[in-house]
């Protein structure tokens, strides 16, 4: 274990740097000069000039790079452009409400996605298997704007069971009131590529020749589908939701647009409409970062879930 874990860390240095450069590149070379979208249209050369001494953009590109680098390390991507805020406070401010959406989301989503592809297992092949398997396919063609547009319409505005929109100070007034038809809605979009995906791992084990051999012993079917089966197809159920994980870290963006939710993903598309590059920097490195953190995870659940499953 002590060894795979070195060797892993050590395979994240030139994927994180790989990545850190490409960002440069794409940000510094192909985004063009912030300054002028900075300075606005009546603008003129010593001001540009004057903004891009002010953000050290007009250092050569290695020096940039070493700052940039630095940032990294130190966590310390420096002010917002836009705002003059810290990144950092920018960044930790607009967690907490991205995080009290998308953590119940993400559990309701799994849960709720086991049971109901287990319980579509008992009736594989009936016409109840095929009419849900219908039923998701045209869920999944509908647009997350048609379900936050008639939620919004018609659970809040007219029926007045939720807040239409907003957002208070307290975890638990959000959590019990502001967050619960974005959750509902959430649950309601990802429910059915989960059940879909989700079925198709069951249904995978279930026809297996283990499963057949407990059968013929006379365990009862409950018995086999909720341990054997379940055991064996908890580790492309962990895979899917252990991928899913880094984009808790980027928010929800048009649920967060939508309810006036001050979180990342409505901070990552004020970014872009304000060319804030230092916040968009800093989501992308982090979001890498545990992207590779997360797949190590994984690998590490593997073996808790599968004693069989060797680390080399």
């Amino acid at each position: 274990m002590p060894a795979f874990l070195l060797r892993r860390l050590w395979q994240m240095l030139p994927t994180m740097l790989g990545v850190v450069l490409l960002v440069f590149i794409l940000f510094n070379w192909v985004g063009g000069d912030p300054a002028y979208l900075l300075a606005g249209k009546m603008s003129n050369a010593e001001a540009i000039a004057n903004i891009r001494r002010q953000l050290g953009v007009d250092e050569p590109y290695h020096v940039q790079l070493l700052i940039f680098l630095k940032q990294i390390v130190t966590f310390d991507f420096g002010q917002s452009w836009a705002t003059g805020e810290p990144v950092g406070h920018v960044l930790a401010s607009r967690l907490g409400p991205s995080l009290t959406v998308l953590v119940p989301l993400t559990v309701l989503e799994t849960l709720l996605g086991i049971a109901l592809a287990l319980a579509i297992a008992f009736v594989r092949g009936s016409l109840t298997d095929r009419l849900t398997m219908v039923a998701c396919t045209a869920a999944m063609s509908v647009s997350i704007l048609v379900y936050i547009i008639v939620f919004q319409y018609g659970l809040a505005y007219k029926l007045g069971l939720f807040p239409v929109q907003g957002w208070g100070d307290h975890f638990t007034d959000n959590l019990l009131r502001y967050a619960l038809l974005p959750i509902l809605i959430g649950l309601a979009v990802s429910i059915a590529p989960t059940l879909r995906l989700y079925r198709s791992f069951v249904l995978d084990e279930a026809n297996q020749d283990y499963v057949r051999t407990a059968r013929a012993k006379g365990l009862p079917e409950r018995r086999v589908m909720w341990v054997h089966v379940l055991r064996n197809a908890a580790i492309p159920i962990l895979t899917h939701v252990m991928a899913n994980l880094p984009a808790l870290l980027i928010g929800a963006f048009l649920l967060e647009r939508f309810f006036g939710i001050p979180g990342i993903g409505r901070e990552v598309i004020l970014a872009v409409e304000r060319s804030d590059f230092p916040v968009i920097k800093a989501i992308t490195v982090y979001v890498a970062a545990a992207t590779m953190v997360f797949n190590l995870l994984t690998d590490l659940l593997y073996q808790a879930v599968d004693p069989r499953v060797q680390l080399r």
